[in-house]
C-alpha cells in the first residue's frame, strides 16, 4: 500500500535497458473502478505529446523508483482514447470535498491510499474540524471532479489509522501481514532478477558502504543481483542503470 503522494515524482527504471524513463508526474484515476489505471510521465524532451505507463505495466513501486520491464510500457495517450479520456477528467481526490449522499458536507480529502500492486484505491484520509480519519473505498459512491460522494452512514465507519485498510485475518494478524508483505516483497525481486540475470554490468557497483560490490564486467547471476538489492533501493537502481546484453 502506498500513498499517493508516494508515487508522485518517483523515478520510472525501465530494467531490461537500464535507463531513467522520466518521473512520474501525475497518478490518472478511473472513478468508474476506483483505481489508478496509468501514471503519466514527466520528461523534458516530450513536450507535444502526453506519454504514460499502464499501472499493470508496474514491476514494483520502490522507496527510491517505480520500475517498469522495458521501454515498451510507454504509451501515447494521443493514441488511446480511452486513456486519453481519463486524462481528461481530472479526477484529483486529494483536496475534494467530502460529502454525503444526501448532501451532507463531512469533510475534505487530503490524501488516498493505493494497492500498489493493483492500483485499486483502498482507502482516503479525511480532513475534519478538529481531526484527520481514515475512510475505507468502499464507503466511495463516486470520485467527482471536485467532490467525493460516499455513503450516507461513511460518518460512522471512520477509522483511527490506515493500517485498519489492511485485510483482517482470522489468526495471529501481525504475523500474517507480515508473512504477505514479504511475499509480495519476494515476487517483486524474483521479477527483477529474472530482467537482470545474464546482463554485463558496465561500471563497479559500490555498496552504501562505499566499497565494490559487483565489479565492471560482471555477468549477473541471481547472487549479484540478491547482493545489490540487500544493500538497497539506490544500491540496485544503480546496477539497473548500469548493465547492458
Amino acid at each position: 500500500m502506498k500513498k499517493s503522494t508516494e508515487i508522485l515524482s518517483l523515478p520510472i527504471i525501465s530494467i531490461a535497458d537500464g535507463v531513467e524513463i522520466g518521473s512520474v508526474k501525475s497518478l490518472v484515476v478511473n472513478p468508474e473502478k476506483g483505481s489508478v489505471d496509468f501514471l503519466t510521465i514527466e520528461h523534458e524532451d516530450w513536450q507535444v505529446s502526453v506519454k504514460a505507463i499502464p499501472f499493470k505495466k508496474v514491476i514494483g513501486i520502490g522507496e527510491y523508483a517505480v520500475t517498469v520491464e522495458n521501454g515498451n510500457a510507454v504509451i501515447d495517450l494521443n493514441e488511446i482514447p480511452i486513456a486519453n479520456a481519463l486524462v481528461n477528467k481530472k479526477i484529483r481526490i486529494n483536496d475534494t470535498k467530502v460529502m454525503s449522499r444526501k448532501g451532507q458536507l463531512i469533510g475534505e480529502a487530503k490524501e488516498y491510499f493505493v494497492d500498489d500492486e493493483t492500483g485499486y484505491i483502498i482507502g482516503i484520509l479525511v480532513g475534519m474540524k478538529e481531526s484527520e480519519k481514515v475512510l475505507s473505498a468502499e464507503q466511495i459512491l463516486t470520485y467527482g471532479k471536485d467532490i467525493l460522494i460516499v455513503k450516507e452512514d461513511s460518518a460512522g465507519r471512520f477509522m483511527d489509522s490506515v493500517e485498519e485498510l489492511l485485510p483482517e485475518t482470522q489468526e495471529e494478524p501481525e504475523l500474517d501481514l507480515e508473512e504477505n508483505t514479504s511475499i509480495d516483497i519476494e515476487n517483486i525481486r524474483n521479477k527483477q532478477a529474472g530482467l537482470l540475470k545474464g546482463k554485463r554490468v558496465t561500471k563497479d557497483i559500490t555498496g552504501v558502504s562505499g566499497e565494490t560490490i559487483i565489479s565492471s564486467g560482471t555477468i549477473l547471476t541471481e547472487e549479484d543481483i540478491s547482493r545489490a538489492q540487500t544493500e538497497g533501493p539506490s544500491v540496485f537502481v544503480e546496477l539497473t542503470m548500469n548493465t547492458q546484453d
